[in-house]
């Protein structure tokens, strides 16, 4: 599978392709921000390939490393071919200032909470969202906790959603 993917990649996405990692086992290509989506289209309608499953797309923060000359975050797509057994990974590397990428919502459908869970820890805005709206943190809190500029705090958020229902009672 990994030569079949090194060949998609040459004959299809030669200028998109920035560098291809493995490590511990893991295969990555990084792509270019701007071509991420068309890519990730072509891997979906390859009937050679089969890539039809996104299982998780996470992100990291490389500030004050040296990984960030080459951009601040990363953001990893975790994609797997059923059929050939193997997982790899697709990875774009972004900015610090404003750090944006198209959506990939319309391609697999579980992208759209996965991006929000992106949004809302680490910042990154994924572009033409359906629905790019905080998922897991307060609506009041300020700022991605998962940025590593975030400020260290001590204080518990206050979920306000409720406040008025009287308590539950567990038996």
């Amino acid at each position: 599978m990994e030569s079949k993917l090194r060949e998609f990649f040459n004959t299809n996405f030669k200028d998109s392709l920035v560098k291809e990692e493995t490590f511990r086992g893991d295969l990555s290509f990084f792509v270019k921000a701007e071509d991420l989506y068309a890519v990730c289209e072509a891997l979906l309608d390859s009937h050679e390939l089969q890539v039809k499953l996104l299982a998780d797309i996470t992100s990291v923060d490389w500030l004050h490393t040296d990984e960030e000359k080459d951009g601040r975050f990363e953001v990893v797509y975790n994609l797997y071919s059923i059929p050939n057994q193997f997982r790899f990974f697709i990875k774009v590397r972004l900015s610090g200032d404003d750090p944006k990428v198209k959506t990939v919502t319309d391609l697999w459908a579980g992208a759209n909470w996965m991006e929000r869970e992106v949004w809302d820890l680490m910042g990154i805005e994924f572009v033409g969202h359906p629905n790019l709206t905080k998922i897991l943190t307060a609506d009041e809190l300020d700022g991605h906790p998962l940025r590593k500029d975030f400020p260290l705090t001590w204080e518990q958020p206050k979920f306000t959603w409720n406040q008025n229902d009287p308590p539950e009672v567990i038996k």
